[in-house]
């Protein structure tokens, strides 16, 4: 009696096997962002982080795994343990990899178990300070008058700023030069000083230089105007109805993540959306929370698998041989 005793005693304390009685989560989170630090998916997820960790009494750590569009560090929680202690934050670019990539290392539906939406961030169509286009008419009319003579910046295959040229090329039945660019900074610096024509980006990058009035904002891709930006007009407003395009967000953790780890995370991210520190923060960055019934694993489920057939067909439409 007395060797079995001491054999469940080591078992107990045995460094190498999971703690019994310990609930969920007991150390530090990894929160992969698949793109490089300091761009609007790394400063959504460090928001979301100082909330979540408060919430969960654990540190979340964002950790930035860059390449391939997004789909290294994807792949990174994909193959991950499903602890609950590895998640991804991603935006729509979840949606587009299946058209975009030919032998893709991971099912970006059937290989993640949903958390939830995070928020929809709205695009804004923006060129040159010099652009002789007054309004997104007049644009519409030069991109189609000189054809593929008008540049545009693109940061790389399934990147946002990629994303919003292949819609507003489908939404106006034209074509544009890309130019592309390592990152977003770069392209919006050249966007500034007039090197390229046209560039869509996130709100999160453009907002700041309409309000100093460096560049023009010719469009915002949402449904309803920004408060941090009153005097650019949606798209449908300025007349191109159907480009139509935000960068959404959502969480996600492993495929067989048990369910009360995901609750619990569900339940975290909801608290995060309702945090005031959250909402104003984002609020200045033209970005706004999504609703409580849409940070669920049901909802995001649902815009995934509707998103994954509308950009193939317009990644389809528009050429784009999958690498």
């Amino acid at each position: 009696m007395k060797f079995v005793k001491k054999i469940l005693l080591l078992l107990l304390l045995s460094p190498t096997l999971p703690a019994f009685g310990q609930e969920y989560p007991n150390r530090p989170i990894t929160l992969v962002v698949p793109f490089s630090a300091g761009g609007p998916g790394d400063v959504i997820a460090r928001l979301l982080g100082t909330s979540i960790s408060a919430t969960l009494k654990q540190p979340l750590v964002i950790e930035n795994v860059v390449g391939a569009g997004g789909t290294i560090g994807t792949n990174r929680v994909a193959k991950a343990a499903p602890d609950g202690y590895t998640l991804l934050l991603m935006h729509v670019g979840q949606a587009t990899a299946p058209a975009l990539y030919a032998k893709l290392p991971f099912d970006p539906i059937g290989d993640f178990a949903p958390i939830g939406l995070v928020t929809d961030v709205p695009m804004i169509l923006v060129a040159r300070p010099n652009f002789p286009a007054k309004d997104l008419k007049e644009l519409v009319a030069y991109v189609r008058a000189q054809g593929d003579k008008v540049t545009y910046g693109n940061v790389c295959l399934g990147s946002a700023s990629h994303l919003c040229g292949l819609m507003f090329m489908s939404a106006i039945e034209g074509k544009l030069a890309p130019i592309y660019y390592k990152g977003g900074g770069p392209a919006l610096n050249d966007i500034i000083a007039g090197h390229i024509d046209v560039y869509c980006d996130p709100a999160t990058g453009p907002t700041p230089h309409i309000q100093s009035g460096t560049i023009t904002g010719y469009a915002i891709t949402s449904k309803q105007r920004v408060p941090t930006l009153p005097n650019v007009p949606t798209s449908a407003e300025a007349g191109v109805p159907g480009f139509d395009v935000t960068t959404w967000y959502g969480m996600y953790a492993p495929r067989n993540t048990p369910k009360p780890i995901v609750d619990a995370l569900v339940g975290a991210l909801q608290t995060a959306l309702r945090d005031p520190a959250l909402i104003n923060r984002f609020a200045e960055l033209s970005m706004t929370p999504v609703e409580e019934e849409r940070a669920t694993p049901a909802a995001l489920e649902r815009l995934l698998k509707t998103e994954v057939d509308k950009w193939d067909r317009i990644i389809k439409n528009a050429g784009i041989t999958p690498q």
